[in-house]
């Protein structure tokens, strides 16, 4: 009788362990997800600031202005956290990559081709991630998540479609400026492998405020020729444009992405960039009246179809 009490005792336990590692799991998806959206949010965004200000400013005081709500953050809730070297220069190349490639990428890009067009290049983020964490960081990747990739790939294919000649198809987009995206999007998953790898080296309010600082130092050097054009911010809507741009991408979506990464392998992570491409078309359409067709409506489908392959527990996994 204690035998089976024990067993029943055990059992509890373990399913109570289940459930919390599940939930665990499920808030850093939702982390990981409202990050990207965040993210492909801000493609309109920067569309907008790229028009009336010089991209290097653009960056440089995104930065700025994330240091001045970061640093209080870090030392209320984190206290002084000295990084190590090894932290620093991993930090320093998500600055060169995550910020500075990324952001010159898309924002040079979208003076050339439309947000909508922009956030479908962006849309091969998953593919490049998950290839690049099992090449680079030596994640085995299941056949279930490359086949989460070969959809990922199969709705970037139909929503390219659409631009080159589909029914409906939107035109209007610019081969460079394309590429000049998809260079961004090698930036940003060199971020997601090196965030990744720096694990829990430091807290993630801390790893947040020392990424925007060194990003800051990187840019600044670019900025300060066109730093004439800081009057233009004297106009209301354009400042608000810049605050909103500094507070969501450069602060709450490091924040959430660093938490989620904890939990979560690079690979996997990496299908969570799909949010990324369908915000910022979203954004495009709703926001800034860009056409969209079915083809994209497909390909999306595609793409949600491979977010939850990627990410669906068996039951007998923990």
């Amino acid at each position: 009788m204690r035998k089976k009490c024990g067993a029943r005792r055990q059992d509890a336990s373990f399913l109570l362990c289940r459930r919390r590692g599940g939930c665990r799991l499920s808030l850093a998806y939702a982390y990981l997800a409202t990050a990207m959206a965040l993210v492909g949010a801000n493609v309109g965004v920067a569309k907008l600031l790229a028009e009336a200000l010089p991209i290097p400013l653009i960056a440089c005081l995104r930065c700025l202005l994330a240091c001045a709500v970061l640093w209080p953050l870090a030392r209320a809730w984190e206290g002084r956290v000295r990084p190590g070297r090894g932290a620093l220069a991993n930090l320093a190349l998500q600055a060169v990559f995550g910020t500075a490639l990324y952001n010159a990428g898309v924002l040079a890009g979208l003076r050339l081709t439309s947000a909508l067009e922009g956030g479908l290049v962006l849309a091969t983020l998953p593919a490049v991630v998950a290839l690049g964490s099992a090449l680079w960081l030596r994640e085995r990747l299941r056949p279930r998540q490359w086949a989460a990739v070969a959809l990922a790939a199969g709705g970037m294919a139909l929503m390219t479609l659409a631009r080159l000649g589909g029914p409906g198809g939107t035109g209007g987009g610019h081969a460079l400026g394309n590429l000049l995206v998809f260079g961004g999007v090698l930036g940003e998953a060199a971020y997601v492998l090196l965030a990744k790898r720096l694990g829990t080296a430091l807290p993630v309010v801390t790893a947040s405020f020392w990424m925007q600082a060194l990003s800051a130092l990187v840019l600044l050097p670019f900025a300060l020729p066109g730093i004439g054009a800081v009057a233009a911010l004297g106009e209301p809507r354009l400042a608000g444009l810049l605050v909103f741009h500094s507070l969501t991408a450069s602060v709450l979506c490091l924040l959430l992405w660093y938490a989620g990464l904890r939990r979560v392998p690079a690979g996997v992570a990496g299908m969570f960039t799909m949010f990324l491409p369908a915000a910022a078309a979203a954004t495009a359409v709703l926001a800034l009246g860009e056409a969209a067709t079915p083809f994209h409506a497909l390909g999306f489908g595609l793409m949600g179809a491979s977010l939850l392959l990627a990410t669906w527990r068996g039951r007998g996994r923990g």
